[in-house]
């Protein structure tokens, strides 16, 4: 999903210390993203993380076997989220900002 946006956009990516990104180095070396992992104990450094986890809430149950959901599925649910607009945001959607943001940095490389 992040190999196809441009470097600019997928420069770093920041995780909790959950056994589900064990495979950062793949990542870190298959598309040149620097990889971050927060500190032990410490959720203030992922609150937009916990903050989007209650989000997806709304779709995706606990009870929901993580293996049962299908890459179509997965991929609905990130644009339900990325094109809900967002308080933090000034009620626009993260989508909305992120294309702005990557529009800005084109312009100033380009």
């Amino acid at each position: 999903m992040l190999q196809p946006l441009p470097h600019a956009a997928r420069r770093s990516i920041t995780f909790d210390r959950g056994t589900e990104f064990s495979e950062w180095p793949y990542l870190q070396a298959g598309i040149g993203t620097q990889t971050w992992f927060c500190d032990p104990q410490s959720p203030w450094q992922k609150g937009t993380v916990e903050n989007t986890n209650g989000r997806v809430r709304k779709w995706l149950s606990r009870e929901v076997d993580p293996l049962s959901i299908t890459d179509g599925e997965l991929e609905d649910i990130c644009d339900r989220l990325n094109s809900t607009p967002r308080k933090c945001l000034g009620y626009r959607t993260p989508a909305e900002v992120f294309r702005k943001k990557l529009l800005a940095q084109i312009r100033r490389v380009g």
